[in-house]
């Protein structure tokens, strides 16, 4: 399963290539709610930064320069964004149900990547799994991977 979701975000629109008009493009919409969620509790920890860019070189298989240009427009994006919806709707309408679930879970492992759960993040993370149609339930489910690899409650 996460192989074929993979292999649909590394075929993606906006290939490799960040293009200057990135309001549509699911890799930066990606990015971006990656970097909002990891500066959700105010601050920027070195795992946290490190399990993001982990992320999404696995998931778009970009090479350092291109994840470079992608982590700035995530930032760019997040910095000019005024609310979440400009991104999960780009989400919602490029990624199917599966995918957005496997997104949700990765967004999990951003969260545990410090070794805790800030309610902020809990929160974010429920905010933006609301919007693109993750239910409670899954989000729960998703959420204890990374919760037992952390050493951490996943309830």
């Amino acid at each position: 399963m996460i192989d074929r979701f993979l292999a649909f975000l590394k075929d993606l629109p906006g290939g490799a290539v960040v293009a200057n008009d990135d309001r549509d493009n699911p890799r930066v919409a990606v990015a971006a709610l990656m970097i909002h969620l990891m500066d959700a509790d105010g601050l920027r920890l070195d795992a946290e930064a490190e399990r993001l860019r982990a992320a999404l070189t696995g998931l778009f298989g970009v090479t350092d320069g291109e994840l470079e240009s992608l982590v700035e427009a995530g930032e760019k994006a997040d910095a000019e964004a005024v609310d979440l919806y400009a991104f999960t709707s780009v989400v919602k309408r490029h990624l199917d149900r599966e995918a957005r679930a496997e997104l949700v879970g990765i967004l999990w492992d951003v969260v545990y990547a410090d070794g805790e759960r800030h309610e902020l993040e809990d929160n974010l993370v429920w905010r933006i799994a609301e919007h693109i149609g993750v239910d409670s339930r899954e989000r729960v489910e998703l959420r204890r991977r990374p919760a037992r690899a952390a050493g951490a409650s996943g309830d």
